[in-house]
């Protein structure tokens, strides 16, 4: 007769997804892991497999639940280019209230583990075609909407952003001034007039 789990799954992965983001992948051991989840060794494999698959659902759950939710934002009715002011802003202002410094987990993954780890490659490459397909759909509204020139390469303008927007979240691990965070967005969202 199969026993009864005696933990939550989700609870438990909510719980790892804490630790991988504040830690990391390398730093993190499944003594680590043991420790804090409060759950055995055999229990942890049983229900999750090993370290590497763990850190895959947590950075998935991560990228499902991740706020805000770009795509989400930007493929709201009416004028696009609020919707991607608003997505600077946010980012922007969650990376400079981030005082843990943990970043976004998905930059986290690419600066720790790419290129060697093509699962974690494949997650964070789907994310960024996600936000930068996201991005590209706003702008072509908004140019069509009069809102951005009409001479304006939407496509190269999201590539941009996405730059931009990954690398506020790896600036914001540092612990510079929240100026430096805002001018630059200042800067970026210059560019779409």
């Amino acid at each position: 007769m199969a026993r009864t789990k005696e933990f939550d799954p989700d609870v438990v992965l909510e719980r790892a997804l804490d630790l991988f983001w504040r830690r990391g992948y390398e730093a993190t051991s499944m003594a680590d892991l043991v420790e804090h989840l409060g759950i055995g060794r055999a229990s942890l494999y049983a229900t999750f497999g090993g370290k590497h698959d763990l850190y895959m659902k947590a950075l998935e759950r991560y990228a499902q639940t991740c706020d805000p939710n770009p795509i989400e934002l930007l493929s709201q009715p009416g004028p696009a280019l609020p919707a991607v002011r608003t997505l600077v802003e946010r980012y922007t202002e969650d990376s400079i209230r981030d005082r843990e410094r943990r970043g976004c987990m998905i930059v986290n993954a690419a600066t720790e583990l790419l290129p060697r780890d093509e699962p974690v490659a494949r997650l964070v490459e789907a994310n960024w075609t996600g936000l930068e397909t996201a991005l590209t759909s706003a702008l072509i509204r908004a140019r069509a909407q009069g809102e951005i020139s009409a001479e304006s390469d939407p496509r190269a303008l999201a590539r941009f952003m996405l730059v931009f927007l990954q690398g506020l979240r790896v600036m914001s691990k540092g612990h510079g001034d929240p100026a430096r965070l805002r001018d630059a967005a200042a800067q970026a969202l210059a560019m779409l007039r």
